[in-house]
């Protein structure tokens, strides 16, 4: 099984508004860097589209190791909470509907298919790759106001 690094970020301006997504996957000494954007999203969807893409480039099933700075995608697969809430048909331990059912749904099938694991890193912190994904999402993220302004 190939070992794969993968490292994502989010960006968005305004919670809904313009965001963009960044990933780095790094295998067998290659580098690949992905990245898109949507003109009206929140952060949270961007974190999740940042790792899903990126997983859904993998061609095969792999050995990976992810590492974001968005708590809310680490704990969600860390702690079980996202397979809970699909579970329980997408509802939370306070019985409100989950968000991002959409993108939680995905990305549980995705790493089905891998085996993987979910690491924090601490954003704007030096982290080489997380500042480069953070590039790369701010990017897109400002080609989206650019295009709907």
């Amino acid at each position: 099984m190939r070992k794969v690094y993968i490292f994502t970020d989010g960006a968005c301006s305004g919670n809904p508004g313009p965001g963009g997504w960044g990933a780095i996957l790094r295998c067998e000494g290659k580098e690949r860097e992905l990245s898109g954007g949507e003109p009206i999203t929140t952060n949270n969807r961007m974190e999740l589209t940042g790792v899903i893409e990126a997983l859904d480039a993998l061609k095969y099933s792999c050995d990976v190791i992810i590492q974001t700075d968005s708590k809310y995608v680490v704990d969600g697969i860390n702690k079980g909470w996202a397979a809970r809430w699909r579970a329980n048909g997408w509802l939370k331990a306070d019985k409100m509907p989950a968000l991002n059912t959409d993108l939680w749904g995905r990305l549980l099938n995705l790493i089905a298919r891998h085996k993987v694991q979910f690491k924090w890193v601490k954003g704007h912190a030096g982290h080489v790759e997380n500042e480069r994904c953070d590039t790369l999402a701010v990017k897109q993220r400002d080609e989206q106001i650019a295009m709907y302004n």
